[in-house]
């Protein structure tokens, strides 16, 4: 049963194409990603079933989303709060409890009305019991100023959980490690603790040296391990496959960094540059984050992105799980430098108006004995580890620990976590790994998500583990109510980025993980002749209405060994020798970089609420990702990225990283991915042309590999004068200078008003156009009310002109980018 909101296709072909859509088959990538590196065995691969778009279920439509799909009553998305959650006492009526505010705009879901009242309930009694033992949730969440090394004024106190262990001892350079003289005391709740006085008025701990927790369990078996707050681990570069140590982090006054800069304000869209800082430097080593901050944080604000996405933060001993194997959470990744050189980077950040999320990884944890919190299970029952025991607590594909949510004192942990990466780092936020195996039991292996309701809702939702967001949700906007937080789920659980107070769980976007599938697709098993225009807007809109989304078109994912880039699948070998703009270029490298521009643009214009581009892809990377491990001969050459290439002048890539920045640009001054106006007017399978409205832009894109249609008739809402704000096919971008941008497009009355079945596709207007083959041209409405006083043509300067370009010798001519284009190359669009 599918109810009334569902989307519906015009062509049942589409919708059958649609239906077999496979989202990224996240958990077997990952499985991969991880074992290439590794040596170990692969893992069985894992099927994902139709999954339309990262949501795979039937879809709540905007009343203006698309001309495609069906719409919804206005009334339908009427909602009421479910319960107060900022008063110090958490209750709930039952009037509140019958009045779901989730419910009410998405109607389909009241069948599942018990499911979220037992939810809700969970939550809002595991908060009240938080506040009433630990005197509220942002205290509970101070965990870091408890357990773990803490500073006081006559020395120092460490404390650690571990309820399995019989005797304890800290050790470290401090004591030449022997803990005989350090051995700890355990209170009722198997929580160990000690405190060492200051010696000659100094830390009894230098600032900087190494420490370890060691422990006998019930094995009478000692064992050493890495406290599991440590702030800071290290590794002896010198010796191959060497242990991490734990490392006392109390810098002195004068060697601790002060941030100068405070967060910057949220955009309205949030436009993210996904990286990873150890690969981010031009030379095959690992790069700093000082090196990161001085020397790729200038670039990404040059391509006119507002946030900065940062991989591989938590230290994990794993180099090659690109960060997702966390061995200690509150630690800064060591490789990089210090925590005091992170916080460098954050407010180098801020300084430059660029907001900085984290991957924050919550959902499993590394299987490391010797240096994560794996170390701390010695066969307990699971009330007593952060893990569950058994099969259930152990990912199978990922070859990971995964964590018991209900467990008290692992809240405390995650949730201590996350305030502690933003107080003391000052992140803007999170984007959280691996929510689709948190949020089943089965973790999403083996699952095919149809898009049934009861796919989301039974018993194999794991709640502790939805609660658990649900309080970390809640807890992160308390303590920073403008940080930006994004779910990484692949399965499209309802509810998912909808507030906690509507009984949602409270992400602000999701990632739209079935978007980079669909290109992949198309770049794999279709010639452009078969290129559907209707599917891919459809995979492209596919998105719950009222929960936002991140689109992108390639992630890191798809970089990895063994696959490609979309630049790559693109042009693949002429890349190594087709780039120089000193020849002509062949048709392979002239198709590669107009699809290029083509893909990353629709994707950000129509897939979504946001948009995220991994490192190196603005300008068409070429290669892989191949982290060093033995298979390479411990090679960093694939580990890094070449900006030599997007910096010589003399080649091509410059032409897509300028048509990036444009791009960003291009929202910046007319803000359409925030806009809820987004109407796919025509999605002409003959043409192979999309129109659509995003915002006040009118948006032609024409995927015909040969065909450039003049005079093209465009529908649009507003009467009135429309003129060029970005096109692809701008000299500056390496196209040919087709369109004229002094042009302008004026309006005609279609059909009678208010009654679209007489309108040109549903629209009121529309206007003529030069559409050439592989391009895409963006149009503004001029308004004529100040044209007088204000130079409209510098918008279209603004967006595709003189600050991007300068470098390169552009010249801005009245308006026009590079060479004037023939103003009758436009047809009859100003007749």
């Amino acid at each position: 049963m599918l109810g009334s909101l569902v989307l519906h296709h015009a062509n049942p072909a589409a919708a059958a194409a649609l239906g077999s859509l496979t989202s990224n088959n996240y958990l077997r990538l990952r499985a991969l990603k991880i074992n290439r590196h590794s040596g170990k065995k692969q893992a069985p691969p894992v099927t994902f079933g139709s999954q339309n778009s990262s949501l795979g279920y039937r879809r709540l439509v905007s009343p203006s989303t698309s001309s495609i799909c069906a719409t919804v009553g206005e009334d339908s998305f009427k909602s009421s709060a479910v319960f107060t959650d900022d008063s110090s006492a958490v209750t709930m009526t039952d009037e509140e409890m019958e009045s779901i505010g989730i419910l009410s705009i998405d109607q389909a879901l009241e069948p599942y009305k018990e499911h979220f009242k037992y939810i809700i309930k969970r939550y809002v009694d595991q908060k009240g019991l938080i506040e009433t033992y630990e005197g509220g949730l942002e205290e509970f969440a101070q965990g870091y100023v408890k357990f773990g090394f803490n500073r006081e004024e006559d020395g120092i106190v460490y404390r650690e959980w571990a309820p399995a262990a019989q005797e304890a001892q800290l050790i470290g350079d401090f004591n030449g490690w022997d803990g005989s003289k350090h051995k700890m005391e355990k209170n009722q709740y198997g929580v160990w603790s000690i405190k060492i006085p200051n010696y000659g008025g100094n830390s009894a701990i230098p600032h900087n040296s190494r420490v370890k927790f060691r422990f006998k369990h019930g094995n009478e078996v000692w064992v050493d391990r890495i406290p599991a707050w440590i702030k800071y681990a290290t590794v002896d570069p010198a010796r191959f496959a060497a242990p991490y140590d734990g490392v006392y982090w109390d810098p002195p006054p004068s060697e601790r960094f002060q941030f100068k800069h405070p967060h910057p304000p949220k955009p309205k869209a949030p436009r993210i540059y996904e990286a990873h800082v150890g690969m981010s430097g031009s030379e095959p080593q690992i790069s700093s984050y000082r090196e990161f901050a001085d020397d790729v944080l200038p670039r990404i604000r040059a391509n006119n992105y507002n946030t900065v996405q940062l991989m591989a933060v938590m230290e994990h001993s794993y180099y090659a799980s690109f960060g997702y194997h966390v061995t200690n959470f509150f630690a800064v990744s060591s490789r990089s430098g210090t925590p005091e050189d992170l916080k460098y980077l954050i407010d180098k950040a801020h300084c430059l108006g660029l907001r900085v999320l984290m991957d924050v990884v919550h959902s499993h944890a590394s299987n490391n004995v010797t240096d994560g919190l794996n170390g701390f299970e010695v066969g307990q029952s699971s009330q007593e580890s952060y893990f569950h025991t058994g099969d259930r607590g152990y990912h199978k594909l990922w070859d990971s620990r995964l964590f018991n949510y209900s467990n008290w004192e692992v809240l405390r942990f995650l949730l201590s976590n996350l305030r502690w990466w933003l107080e003391e780092f000052k992140f803007d936020g999170f984007r959280f790994d691996g929510v689709t195996s948190m949020l089943y039991h089965h973790h999403g292996i083996n699952m095919a998500f149809t898009g049934d309701y009861h796919e989301y809702f039974s018993e194999a939702t794991d709640v502790d583990a939805v609660v658990y967001l649900m309080l970390a949700n809640y807890l992160i906007h308390k303590i920073l109510p403008d940080a930006t937080v994004i779910a990484e789920d692949v399965s499209g659980m309802p509810g998912l980025g909808r507030p906690v107070s509507e009984g949602g769980i409270g992400f602000d976007y999701r990632l739209a993980m079935a978007i980079p599938d669909k290109w992949i697709d198309y770049l794999k098993n279709k010639n452009d002749e078969e290129w559907s225009m209707k599917e891919i807007s459809c995979s492209l809109t596919n998105r719950r209405y009222t929960e936002k989304c991140i689109s992108y078109a390639e992630s890191h994912d798809q970089a990895i060994v063994g696959d490609k880039t979309i630049a790559f699948f693109l042009m693949d070998r002429e890349m190594y020798s087709g780039m120089s703009c000193l020849t002509d270029a062949s048709p392979t490298i002239e198709r590669g970089i107009a699809l290029h521009k083509m893909i990353h643009f629709l994707t950000m214009a129509l897939g979504g609420e946001g948009y995220l581009n991994f490192m190196g892809n603005e300008f068409g990377h070429p290669e892989w990702v191949d982290f060093p491990r033995e298979g390479n001969g411990w090679s960093y050459e694939k580990c890094r990225r070449q900006w030599n290439l997007v910096d010589t002048d003399h080649l091509r890539y410059k032409f897509m990283n300028a048509f990036d920045r444009a791009m960003n640009l291009l929202d910046e001054k007319f803000s359409f991915l925030s806009s809820t106006q987004q109407i796919v007017s025509s999605t002409n399978e003959e043409d192979k042309v999309i129109v659509f409205e995003r915002g006040d832009l009118v948006i032609v894109f024409n995927f015909h590999p040969e065909n450039t249609y003049d005079g093209y008739k465009v529908g649009c809402d507003l009467p009135g004068k429309y003129r060029v704000a970005l096109d692809s096919d701008a000299c500056e971008f390496g196209g040919h200078g087709r369109v004229g941008h002094d042009v302008d497009h004026f309006t005609f009355p279609e059909g009678i008003p208010g009654v679209p079945e007489t309108n040109f596709n549903n629209r009121p207007n529309s206007f003529k156009v030069l559409s050439p083959a592989h391009t895409c041209v963006v149009y503004y409405r001029v308004d004529e009310s100040l044209e007088a006083d204000v130079d409209e043509t510098s918008i279209a300067e603004v967006v595709v002109g003189k600050e991007n370009f300068e470098e390169s010798g552009s010249v801005i001519d009245d308006g026009n980018v590079g060479p004037r284009a023939e103003k009758s190359g436009e047809g009859s669009s100003d007749d």
